[in-house]
């Protein structure tokens, strides 16, 4: 094992503003030298009397003598995909390093609609368990790292919480960046004045991906339901909710948030978080449970908006100015 310091993080010049870091990092293409991914399919949850099984699309790079590298499982955030600029970026990088990538998306998300009767949600923590325990299985990894960003880091933030000790021997790192740990605060700042905009397009995208589920399973969903949605937090109520087994946005947001199970992780975790991140808020609560638990490294640097942290970029030092993946990646490799 190596030992693990983060570098200080300094932003951009003239990106120094939460929103600015988080839009133009949000727009920035990646190139992709990646080799051509393998598709596989992995049941997360079985076919009842009612329903078909739910599957998630993951597309995967594989090492030469896969069980023996360190593979990473990146998850990808509300209304991303495998193919988000981040989950691109990263994988780029981890493939470099030598490790195996597997790109998982979530239910519903990249195109796959039709591989799930269900919506997906942030408590769907098993989902990730579900892929980890099946390329355990099928490809007989000795290191595995969970990555996720904004809503994929509190789902492998709450599988880890949830995993507590009995987490597999072979789970090595978790990593989280921009993580909604707390969710009913995030979607209230969400609907903050100044962050509507940021929520109208995650909300516009929501709805025609709930609009998409109606026409294909016409029996299972109101279509109706979508009609004078104006916020994240009523599409949670009236949608989310309903049809996930919640009585409420609120019971939704308490019982899908990784906040609750921070205490519980035992395996090394790093969570980087801006100061400035416009939306996602982590509670005085969280930030108790986190600075106590020894398993986890807090990195909080006053700029990095979110999911972004765009630095300047030292080709001299093989720097391409990507924080957040460089410091995940020093962190992966100390623990793998």
């Amino acid at each position: 094992m190596q030992d693990f310091e983060p570098v200080p993080f300094y932003p951009r010049r003239y990106l120094s503003n939460g929103h600015l870091q988080t839009i133009i990092g949000n727009y920035l293409h990646r190139i992709d030298a990646l080799p051509p991914p393998l598709s596989e399919l992995v049941e997360v949850s079985p076919a009842t009397q009612d329903q078909i099984a739910s599957q998630v699309l993951c597309h995967c790079h594989w090492q030469p003598d896969a069980a023996t590298k360190p593979a990473a499982i990146i998850v990808h955030g509300l209304e991303g995909s495998s193919n988000s600029q981040y989950v691109v970026g990263n994988a780029n990088k981890l493939w470099r390093a030598g490790c195996s990538i597997i790109r998982m998306n979530m239910r519903n998300c990249g195109g796959t609609e039709q591989l799930s009767p269900t919506l997906y949600h942030s408590g769907l923590s098993g989902d990730v368990r579900a892929v980890m325990d099946y390329f355990l299985a099928t490809r007989h990894l000795q290191s595995v790292s969970l990555i996720g960003y904004s809503m994929g880091g509190n789902l492998v933030l709450k599988l880890a919480g949830e995993l507590g000790t009995e987490a597999p021997p072979q789970l090595h790192s978790v990593i989280g960046v921009s993580p909604a740990v707390d969710l009913g605060p995030s979607a209230d700042a969400l609907h903050r004045p100044f962050n509507r905009l940021y929520e109208w397009k995650f909300l516009r995208a929501l709805l025609k991906r709930f609009r998409r589920k109606a026409a294909l399973f016409p029996r299972a969903y109101d279509v109706k339901r979508a009609d004078y949605i104006h916020s994240l937090r009523q599409f949670d109520d009236e949608i989310t909710a309903i049809y996930s087994g919640f009585s409420g946005a609120d019971d939704y947001y308490f019982r899908a948030a990784a906040g609750r199970v921070l205490d519980q992780i035992a395996v090394p975790t790093l969570i980087l978080h801006a100061a400035d991140d416009p939306f996602v808020y982590i509670t005085p609560e969280s930030r108790s449970l986190i600075a106590a638990n020894p398993s986890i490294t807090y990195v909080e640097p006053a700029h990095g908006g979110h999911c972004a942290f765009l630095a300047s970029a030292d080709p001299s030092k093989n720097d391409d100015g990507y924080w957040a993946e460089s410091t995940l990646l020093r962190f992966l490799l100390a623990h793998a």
